[in-house]
C-alpha cells in the first residue's frame, strides 16, 4: 500500500503510523485523514499486527488543519476540502481497533490534537506542545472532542483549554491528564511501541470488547444498563477460546508448581 503524507513501517508486531508533511508540521489534510484510516483499518484485519503507534515526522505532531488546503479552498467555494474523504467515522475507527498510543513529538494543535483525544493513551515528548485553538479560528472542536477531552481533563480543565485556546506545555498537559505520561525526546517512539505492545499482548477480541465497553460505559449514567452490558460480554468472553486456553494454561502452571 502507497501512501503520499504518511509513512508506516512495522516494529516486530507493532504497526508505527508517522505523519509525514513535515515541511508543514504535519498539518491535516483529508488526504492525510483518508490514509490514516486506510492503514489504521488495514492493521486491523492483519493478524501479524497487534497494535498501533502514531507519531510525526519532524519537528511536529500536527499543526492542526492544513489552513491553505482545508480552510481557504473551503472560503474559496471547496464545500468538501475542510472534510474527511472516507466515509466511516473517525472516533468509530479508533474505538473499535486494536490498541493505539500516539506518540506526541512535537505542537499538537486543533485536529491534531482531537484526533487523538480517543487514543487508548497519549505519551508526549517533553517537546510536545498542545492547544485547542478552534476559537482562534473562530471554529468550534470536532471529533467528539467536547466528549472526548472532559472524559480525559474533566469539565473544568476541557473549558478552560477550548475558551482560551491557548498553548501549554507537556508538562502542563500531564497535570491535568491530556498528556498519560512524558518522556525525553530521544525515548518517545520505544515507549510509544513498549506501552502498545504490551496491550497487544493481550487477545485481541477481548480488547475490542474492552474498548467497546469503555466507549458505551464511560459517561452512562443507567449502572444497570452498564452492567448488562457486561455481562453480554462477559457471555462472549466465557465462550471464547482466548478464555478457555487462559484456564487451561492456568491450571497447568499451577499443577506443575505443586
Amino acid at each position: 500500500m502507497t501512501f503520499e503524507q504518511i509513512l508506516i513501517g512495522q516494529r516486530d508486531d507493532v504497526l508505527l503510523i508517522t505523519l509525514n508533511r513535515p515541511e508543514r508540521l504535519n498539518a491535516w489534510t483529508p488526504t492525510m485523514s483518508a490514509e490514516m484510516t486506510a492503514a489504521i483499518e488495514a492493521a486491523d484485519s492483519d493478524d501479524a499486527i497487534a497494535a498501533v503507534v502514531v507519531t510525526g515526522s519532524g519537528r511536529g505532531f500536527c499543526a492542526g488543519a492544513d489552513i491553505e488546503a482545508t480552510f481557504n479552498a473551503q472560503l474559496d467555494g471547496d464545500d468538501g476540502a475542510a472534510r474527511p474523504r472516507e466515509q466511516r467515522s473517525w472516533v468509530d475507527v479508533i474505538r473499535s481497533t486494536k490498541p493505539i498510543v500516539a506518540a506526541v513529538n512535537g505542537h499538537a494543535v486543533g485536529v491534531g490534537l482531537t484526533m487523538i483525544l480517543p487514543f487508548d493513551r497519549i505519551i508526549a515528548s517533553s517537546a510536545a506542545r498542545f492547544s485547542l485553538r478552534f476559537v482562534k479560528m473562530g471554529l468550534v472542536p470536532e471529533l467528539a472532542s467536547s466528549h472526548f477531552l472532559p472524559a480525559r481533563v474533566g469539565i473544568s480543565a476541557a473549558s478552560d483549554l477550548m475558551l482560551s485556546g491557548r498553548i501549554i506545555d507537556a508538562d502542563a498537559a500531564l497535570a491535568v491528564g491530556l498528556a498519560d505520561e512524558v518522556v525525553d525526546p530521544d525515548a518517545l517512539v520505544d515507549r510509544a511501541i513498549e506501552q502498545a505492545r504490551e496491550y497487544g499482548e493481550n487477545p485481541t477480541p477481548q480488547l475490542r470488547w474492552i474498548k467497546e465497553l469503555l466507549t458505551m460505559n464511560a459517561s452512562e449514567p443507567d449502572t444497570e444498563l452498564v452492567q448488562r452490558r457486561e455481562l453480554d460480554y462477559l457471555e462472549r468472553a466465557y465462550r471464547s477460546d482466548e478464555h478457555a486456553a487462559a484456564v487451561k494454561s492456568f491450571l497447568e502452571s499451577r499443577g506443575a508448581a505443586s
